[in-house]
């Protein structure tokens, strides 16, 4: 079932949305601020989209969504009592997906839901995207994240944590990785191999147990 997260602090907006939200056969949970939104993400980052008011008390929609982005790439549809062209800007610019003008009609903003929705969906369909539990490797975006958070690694450590997952289940031979990863002419040191696989390990965290040693031969990515 997808999930919708609906960010406002007037409890009226959040019951009428939610009426429509599960009508629509979405599940949906509700924050009353900015803040809350950001603590409801962290602990269960699976939302399909956050429907978010501008105005709210502790942290407004803008600030919000920008936080959220930044913990994970979730669709958010803007909703304001202003329609001006500033906002609008300054919405796109933080990272909102629609802006939807307040008051609206709920009908059309579960349509603005569902276009939005099946955009997501498309792209993550037409990306090439390898998923293993919580960890989540996006080769055409060049993307690593655990837990719905980026894993921030060095040019080399993508490319060798991608030439591993693409070749899984596969055992590798060090002059192998080394030929593909350094290329043809790399006559550096091959302990260079051993320390770009420590460096994977330690971004991979609980998922390091995926990159097996291959004692004399090289090694493998399990899954």
């Amino acid at each position: 079932m997808k999930k919708i997260l609906v960010v406002d602090d007037e409890e009226k907006i959040r019951s009428i949305i939610r009426k429509y939200g599960e009508f629509e056969g979405y599940e949906v949970s509700e924050a009353c601020d900015g803040m809350d939104a950001i603590t409801k993400v962290k602990e269960n980052g699976d939302y399909d989209v956050i429907i978010m008011d501008v105005m709210m008390p502790e942290l407004d929609g803008f600030s919000a969504c920008s936080e959220i982005k930044k913990l994970k790439d979730i669709p958010v549809i803007m909703l304001s009592a202003r329609g001006e062209e500033y906002d609008r800007i300054h919405g796109f610019e933080a990272g909102v997906d629609d802006y939807v003008v307040k008051p609206f009609s709920p009908k059309e903003l579960m349509m603005r839901v569902n276009v939005v929705t099946s955009r997501t969906r498309a792209e993550e369909s037409s990306a090439d995207i390898f998923r293993y539990e919580g960890l989540e490797i996006n080769f055409t975006a060049r993307t690593v994240s655990i837990d719905g958070k980026r894993v921030d690694m060095s040019p080399k450590e993508y490319e060798l944590l991608f030439y591993l997952v693409r070749n899984k289940n596969i055992a590798l031979e060090r002059e192998k990785l080394i030929t593909e990863v350094w290329g043809y002419d790399y006559y550096g040191d091959d302990r260079t191999l051993d320390t770009h696989i420590k460096l994977l390990r330690n971004s991979l965290g609980e998922y390091r147990k995926l990159l097996v040693t291959l004692r004399g031969v090289g090694y493998r990515f399990e899954a």
